[in-house]
């Protein structure tokens, strides 16, 4: 049961329908809970249920610990020896719950791989072989260590673990988020009021406007991205740079469109789920860019490693190579292949070139304005888009000799002549020039979009939203491939 499809939907008629049927919070979360473990049992990792509820349960036993109280009735003369004890425990026991998470998601992403550089192929091929890492285990921990964490800096432990579960195993942020973290969750949990009619129909909305993005856009320019990807030794220049721009469109709308099927079943249940893209390719800046591309990701990344790690608090070659641990441990995370640390290395060189620039430009003023001109921020525009989509040629080719391939392709190489007849023309009826100005049109139409939204302030109203509802699932439902792929982030 993935969404969005037709068994989704009515999974989620029938559990909205019932949610708000049922009078109070205990009732409510109960059907919270049963509703996300029956969504979970019908994946693919369905066997890894007791696994998730036993992860569920060793983070809440361990966050009450952590917030367990020094006890005030010390005498005062024992109160400094009690107090350094007290605090070297809590952090023991955080650096047990945090290495505990990490050590469970490294040895699903990473011991087949590590097996088999060691010369271990046949357990590798044996009874490794079935340990298939249980979907949504990244984001799951993530979130985990981000609760254990703030524990730790003094927010509340959560003293109902059918609340806690219930906020864990949310069924629509569980398998590739958004990253949730549990007090704004749970500040939620306190409103048991029946939706407005707007914020049910911008539930709706946000559920058709993902299924567009998702098995309209995505979907098919992946056809053409997969194409290009298994016949890369017949791509020419131009081919390999179109894989590269298509392929970072089709991210962008396959996982926000993930992203807002999730926050639109959210709504229908009362919760406002975080947002998690907002125009990334329109930043003028790496920095931007991760301020806007997979949002709670990078919050997680600033607030759980860089600011631990010491943040921009130091010297500046501090702050370098601060930026540069997180975006490769960021890298690492996508996958056990290299091309991820290479995607990786490229966007912490390019967060260490921006802030080299911006430590320049604080003491030259004629730095600054340029850069605040508009042919400056047309430039700036320009190098952070051509830095992103380049490095998404080693995001989808992770395997370095396939990366190899497409680098050694990228400049003055002409393609095969069977190429573009099966990549474009077979596949999609159009010409490679007309795949691209396809392309370029959609980027223009998100261009607008953003004009209207950040430019001007303007936003589509509820009743034209619930007039256009219908169009948009029925160009979703009739215009998408026979077959609809996985979501990307499934992988991660």
């Amino acid at each position: 049961m993935i969404q969005p499809s037709i068994l989704y939907g009515f999974f989620l008629v029938v559990l909205v329908t019932l949610y708000w049927s049922v009078p109070g919070k205990q009732f409510r979360l109960w059907m919270l809970l049963i509703a996300s473990i029956v969504f979970y049992a019908s994946l693919p990792t369905a066997q890894y249920v007791p696994l998730m509820l036993m992860l569920v349960a060793l983070n809440f036993g361990l966050g009450k610990v952590l917030a367990t109280p020094l006890d005030w009735r010390i005498p005062n003369e024992a109160w400094q020896y009690a107090q350094a004890d007290w605090t070297r425990r809590r952090t023991w026991l955080l650096t047990l719950g945090v290495s505990l998470n990490v050590l469970l998601l490294l040895g699903f992403k990473y011991v087949s791989p590590g097996l088999s550089m060691l010369g271990f192929e046949d357990l590798v091929a044996g009874p490794v072989a079935a340990w298939i890492m249980p979907l949504g285990l990244s984001f799951f921990t993530f979130e985990c260590i981000a609760y254990l964490v703030d524990v730790y800096r003094g927010s509340p432990a959560s003293n109902s673990f059918l609340e806690f579960a219930a906020y864990k195993l949310f069924f629509p942020k569980l398998i590739s988020g958004p990253i949730t973290r549990y007090h704004k969750f749970a500040a939620q949990l306190k409103s048991t009021n029946f939706p407005p009619i707007s914020q049910n129909v911008e539930g709706l909305w946000l559920i058709a406007a993902g299924a567009v993005k998702k098995l309209l856009i995505a979907d098919n320019i992946g056809q053409m991205v997969n194409l290009s990807a298994e016949s890369l030794s017949r791509a020419g220049s131009g081919d390999i740079w179109l894989l590269a721009f298509a392929y970072g469109l089709q991210l962008y709308f396959d996982f926000s469109g993930y992203v807002d099927v999730a926050r639109g079943s959210a709504l229908l249940l009362g919760f406002n789920l975080p947002q998690n893209f907002n125009f990334p390719y329109f930043a003028t800046s790496i920095g931007d860019f991760w301020r806007r591309w997979h949002m709670t990701l990078g919050e997680w990344l600033r607030n759980y490693l860089y600011f631990p790690l010491g943040g921009s608090r130091r010297s500046l070659a501090r702050t370098c190579l601060n930026l540069m641990i997180v975006m490769l441990i960021a890298g690492a995370w996508h996958g056990d292949r290299w091309g991820f640390i290479v995607w990786g290395s490229i966007h912490g060189l390019a967060l260490i070139i921006h802030r080299l620039s911006a430590a320049i430009s604080e003491k030259v003023s004629v730095v600054e304005k340029l850069w605040a001109s508009p042919p400056g921020m047309l430039l700036a525009w320009g190098l952070t888009q051509f830095t992103v989509f380049f490095s998404w040629i080693f995001f989808r080719l992770p395997n370095l000799g396939d990366a190899s391939l497409a680098m050694q392709h990228l400049f003055g190489h002409r393609a095969d002549v069977q190429f573009a007849q099966k990549v474009y023309i077979d596949a999609g009826g159009l010409s490679r020039p007309q795949v691209f100005l396809l392309l370029l049109a959609l980027m223009g139409c998100m261009a607008i979009a953003y004009i209207f939204q950040q430019g001007f302030k303007l936003q589509v109203s509820w009743p034209i939203k619930m007039l256009l509802l219908p169009l948009c699932f029925y160009w979703a439902w009739i215009l998408a491939p026979e077959m609809a792929s996985p979501f990307i982030y499934f992988d991660f």
